[in-house]
């Protein structure tokens, strides 16, 4: 492929939409993406009012998690450039904090936590107008919930995060999936649960593995340690794939037994290798993309599934998280013989304030570290049904932010914060999800530090390409992205909707391929050669 390059095109006033171009040989962008913002819906309940979106085509509504209220907001947006408030349906009757919510045949689904978080949560349904159906009991913190895509059934990751958060908590109860049957109708929904507690017993195979069992100073039961974050269900609704972020790892669930089948570590990621560079400190001056001796462990938060060619893809959003295990790297110490110049790295301009895991890397017990894992993968990646990594966009979303949007890279997403979450995680990619346009699908990842949301086409598992990068100003954090496919969109063009939390903003983008070029499209600009195709957009 010829070297990507791009330019930043302004598109309905204060959104960016950056379109790639390349340089030598014309690459044919017939099927490349417009991203357009139609509207933004300001919640004027601020911080922590948008987070999770679901669609209901039949209302032509959005239902919005708002866990500042902790309500759900439905929002119209039969006219997607004006999204309004049309309701909000109170929680606090059914528990402490919304933290998902999903809709299926008008039926709202959402997942409410309680207050302590280690006690059982409750999934709470209602019809789309607001009105109260039903509830059931689940497991500690329901983190997100899905419907099989027939809606006979709701699946719901339970977090069952350890109080406090720490290696050494008082309370930590179980991770589960529950599995809520609505064959028989809302009001006569059934709860069945999927543990961990079968794999207790191979907990030493788990770790050796490479999945991360650390809880309780490593006293924790694998049921116990493990911490089901987010649900992806396979196209025929008998699989489902569960993210088990803290643990590095993928859990997989037979639907229909109710079982946990495997759990399948992620392995590391290379920050020491070509195309895996990444900006390690918030005290070097500057972007400064390069190589470190470092690892990255993926622990993907949003996943998806696609079937391409009749084969199970698990799309992941490599977030990375902690429980409080994290230290450093000026901190620790190094094994002298694997980091000779172990006190220049340990300077705050290099590695030195990266953080990394504590309980990770000294692979030999003697007290020192010989390997260093930092969270996360600052990337997404593309794995087959088995486990087995097919692609990783490497270092591609810190280039891409570094060259469109200099100012705020690794930022909190505005340009006082430049660079200061290079030690951290940096752009962390949180949101993600799939959609089909035509024949090519499209993933659609939310970066919850840089803000906005990168597009690839991954029609090519093995080989997907960068499409768009799109930001509208103001709109910080995403949590959540929605694809709404053309079928079910009011305007009948393809929707993707953005709940950004610290700014409580949900903007609405138009999806739409260009039209085929007639005639004489090709424009040579400039010394260097570079093609541009002209395309006359879809109204």
């Amino acid at each position: 492929m010829s070297r990507l390059i791009s330019r930043l095109l302004p598109v309905w006033g204060t959104t960016a939409v950056i379109t790639p171009l390349f340089l030598g040989t014309f690459a044919d962008q017939s099927f490349a993406l417009n991203l357009s913002r139609l509207g933004t819906y300001v919640s004027p309940s601020g911080e922590s009012a948008a987070e999770i979106s679901a669609y209901d085509p039949i209302s032509q509504s959005l239902f919005v998690t708002n866990a500042s209220t902790n309500s759900i907001d439905i929002l119209n947006i039969s006219n997607p450039r004006t999204p309004s408030l049309v309701s909000s349906i109170d929680l606090n009757p059914y528990g402490a904090g919304v933290n998902s919510v999903a809709v299926k045949n008008g039926l709202v689904a959402a997942a409410i936590g309680s207050d302590p978080i280690t006690d059982v949560g409750t999934v709470a349904f209602f019809n789309t107008t607001g009105n109260f159906l039903n509830s059931v009991t689940v497991g500690a913190l329901p983190d997100m919930l899905t419907f099989t895509s027939d809606g006979s059934r709701v699946l719901v990751a339970n977090e069952a995060e350890p109080f406090p958060l720490s290696i050494n908590p008082t309370t930590d109860p179980e991770g589960s999936i529950s599995i809520i049957d609505l064959s028989g109708g809302v009001g006569s929904a059934t709860v069945n649960t999927a543990g961990f507690a079968g794999f207790n017993s191979q907990k030493a195979a788990l770790e050796a593995a490479g999945v991360r069992l650390f809880g309780q100073n490593g006293n924790a039961t694998v049921a116990e340690d493990v911490e089901p974050e987010y649900i992806s269900i396979s196209q025929d609704n008998r699989t489902a794939y569960i993210s088990l972020q803290e643990n590095n790892a993928l859990a997989v669930l037979d639907i229909d037994s109710a079982t946990i089948t495997d759990i399948l570590p992620l392995g590391l990621k290379n920050y020491n290798t070509l195309g895996n560079g990444l900006d390690a400190s918030d005290r070097d001056g500057g972007i400064n993309i390069q190589n470190w001796p470092v690892f990255g462990m993926y622990m993907p938060d949003a996943i998806a599934t696609v079937e391409i060619h009749g084969q199970t893809y698990i799309i992941t959003a490599n977030e990375g998280d902690d429980r409080g295990e994290n230290v450093r790297i000026k901190d620790i110490t190094l094994d002298p013989t694997v980091f000779p110049n172990a006190a220049q790295l340990q300077e705050d301009e290099n590695l030195g304030r990266l953080n990394v895991s504590s309980v990770d890397g000294d692979l030999d017990g003697d007290g020192d570290f010989d390997q260093l894992y930092a969270y996360g993968g600052r990337s997404f990646s593309i794995w087959d049904a088995n486990g087995n990594l097919v692609f990783d966009s490497g270092d591609a979303f810190e280039q891409i932010t570094a060259s469109l949007v200099p100012s705020l890279f690794n930022s909190d997403g505005t340009s006082s914060s430049f660079d200061t979450r290079s030690d951290n995680k940096g752009p962390e990619p949180e949101g993600l999800t799939v959609g089909l346009i035509g024949d090519h699908f499209y993933a659609f990842i939310g970066l919850e530090r840089t803000g906005g949301f990168l597009t690839y086409d991954i029609t090519d598992p093995l080989n997907p390409t960068f499409v768009t990068y799109t930001r509208t100003e103001g709109d910080i954090s995403p949590e959540g992205v929605l694809f709404i496919p053309s079928l079910d969109s009011p305007t009948n063009r393809s929707l993707v909707v953005v709940t950004n939390e610290l700014s409580g903003t949900t903007t609405i983008y138009a999806a739409t391929t260009p039209e085929p070029t007639t005639g004489l499209g090709l424009l040579i600009l400039g010394m260097g050669g570079i093609l541009f195709k002209l395309k006359k957009k879809r109204s």
